[in-house]
């Protein structure tokens, strides 16, 4: 399994979650995506989404080819492996996407705003408006995300616009994701609202599930032990009709 993280955090905050699978047989992978957590790079910037899928493709490729494999994307990084499993990248065999970033709300005056501000200062780095409770219901989660030193809470002007831009270009397309793939996602999610990744489910190779009253992050909910379960069990059916 490759784990691929979310917007402004770092693959250590996932450490939990590849103990899970790993206790279970899964052998996980995961890194910093460029310009996160301990990677190299200008800090959350981007000039092109293809750079992000580049990277998954020279991580995936060192994962071992005679097994199962999986990629595993949270929020932007669930928008990463939608992109990568509807690019003609070497694919996985198996898809799981948390709370998918496949759609933004963004009010159309601050649209207009940030193309003006990416064609004046698109390095100018604006601050997210992430709040601790939108992460999980226990207190705990958002405490030590805004405590932890390797969380950025700012991304550039053009690191949004990029993603925006990927966004619209995956809409309308999704029949190209033709593996298997869950989608799990929080009913209360209010940073990725579930609406966004309602048009996966229309998809015959698709199975999601919405998770009652909890939020962003299923993975560090209190009940994070019965959504990963519920993962574990799906990987399990689908792999046992690989092998």
């Amino acid at each position: 399994m490759l784990l691929i993280h979310g917007v402004g955090e770092h693959s250590g905050r996932w450490e939990h979650v590849g103990s899970f699978f790993g206790d279970r047989g899964i052998d996980v992978t995961a890194f910093d995506l460029r310009g996160h957590g301990a990677s190299g790079g200008a800090r959350v910037d981007l000039e092109s989404f293809e750079e992000f899928l580049d990277d998954v493709a020279v991580v995936f490729g060192e994962t071992p080819a005679d097994v199962p494999r999986i990629i595993y994307g949270h929020s932007l990084g669930g928008l990463i492996a939608t992109s990568y499993g509807m690019s003609d990248r070497p694919q996985p065999d198996l898809y799981v996407l948390s709370a998918p970033s496949l759609m933004a709300n963004i009010p159309l005056a601050l649209r207009l705003l940030a193309h003006v501000l990416g064609r004046l200062w698109p390095r100018f780095r604006a601050p997210n408006s992430l709040k601790a409770e939108q992460l999980s219901r226990d207190p705990a989660v958002g405490e030590r995300y805004f405590a932890d030193p390797l969380v950025e809470t700012k991304a550039t002007v053009r690191f949004g616009l990029t993603v925006f831009k990927q966004m619209d270009a995956l809409r309308g397309n999704y029949g190209r994701l033709t593996r298997p793939a869950l989608v799990i996602h929080g009913a209360e999610d209010k940073l990725v609202p579930p609406h966004a990744s309602a048009p996966l489910a229309a998809l015959d190779n698709v199975e999601r599930k919405l998770f009652a009253g909890l939020r962003h992050e299923t993975h560090n909910e209190p009940e994070h032990d019965e959504v990963l379960g519920f993962v574990a069990a799906w990987l399990d059916d689908q792999i046992s009709t690989i092998r």
